[in-house]
């Protein structure tokens, strides 16, 4: 039988979350219609710049983002320990895919290796966490963004998270594990997990701890803290959607406050974006995870805000 008790301090922060500034978003929605009128429509640029003023409380502004990759290893795909580290250790060196992008853009990035060598417990044989390691872990997703941020993108790292995500899903919203999984093992290891774990999912904090690696407690963790801090969050693969989900799960207006970078290759994310009630920012058919789309939104994001303040109205 569970306590609850370490999740105590999360279900009081989801209910006590700041909404947005409608005042900030009604001002941008007002100079968006002077600046559509006098040219092309800015479209979802302008809608992206009045998300930035809900949720900031300002004029539309990006100066400090950050790509957070949270990396983490998994029980039900040992074998991809080695490969998940050396993913990481890739991506420090400067050589992936993100790190091009952030240089490009200037985009501030860090990747937290998560206990990499201690895979969390097979979620088809037991829980992949217990309730104090995954509390814990979501305090240090929280304290990773801290440092005066504006921007978070959030994305995970680690061989095995997408069939996690794809179990969170499967918990949260229902249906054959075949539409959450991207192949027949995967839809295997989700259909025992459920059956496993039972119904002790109906607590969304408890199918994160059951079912989630440490990135995506971690990555629940930082969404919940941008949330407090008023810093808009992208989305960015499977295993951050599932994070996402997680929390809107426990509170339905848990992440107003995010915007989702991309539908990835992964099958099952344009179902949970649907569900989700979220849009993708970008169709670019790209790999899932690893902050390469969320780079890239983060670009159109600011963008979008600078679109917004130095566009002049002509008189």
């Amino acid at each position: 039988m569970t306590t609850g008790l370490p999740f105590d301090d999360y279900r009081n922060l989801l209910k006590s979350m700041p909404g947005p500034d409608e005042r900030a978003r009604e001002r941008a929605a007002g100079r968006n219609q002077q600046l559509s009128a006098q040219g092309p429509a800015l479209g979802r640029l302008g809608r992206v710049a009045e998300w930035l003023a809900a949720w900031t409380g300002r004029d539309p502004q990006v100066l400090r983002p950050l790509v957070a990759l949270f990396a983490g290893t998994h029980g039900l795909a040992k074998p991809g320990v080695q490969q998940t580290q050396a993913m990481v250790e890739h991506a420090a060196a400067g050589g992936a895919a993100v790190n091009q992008i952030c240089a490009a853009h200037d985009l501030g990035l860090k990747i937290f290796d998560l206990a990499l060598h201690l895979p969390v417990g097979n979620i088809a044989v037991e829980p992949a966490l217990d309730e104090r390691g995954c509390a814990a872990t979501m305090a240090f997703g929280m304290e990773a963004i801290a440092g005066g941020i504006d921007l978070a993108c959030v994305a995970g790292v680690g061989i095995g998270s997408n069939v996690s995500a794809a179990a969170i899903m499967a918990a949260i919203f229902g249906g054959e594990p075949s539409q959450w999984a991207s192949n027949e093992e995967g839809a295997q290891v989700v259909a025992a997990a459920l059956a496993l774990h039972g119904a002790n999912l109906k607590d969304p904090l408890e199918a994160l701890r059951r079912l989630g690696g440490r990135e995506i407690a971690a990555m629940a963790g930082a969404i919940l803290a941008a949330r407090m801090e008023k810093i808009p969050v992208v989305l960015d693969g499977y295993a951050a959607l599932a994070a996402a989900a997680i929390l809107k799960a426990a509170e339905p207006t848990a992440i107003d406050h995010c915007i989702l970078s991309h539908i990835s290759t992964e099958p099952g994310m344009a179902l949970a974006a649907k569900k989700m009630g979220l849009a993708p920012l970008l169709y670019l058919h790209l790999g899932d995870g690893e902050g390469m789309a969320a780079a890239l939104a983060a670009d159109l994001i600011k963008n979008a805000a600078l679109i917004h303040s130095g566009m002049v109205i002509r008189g």
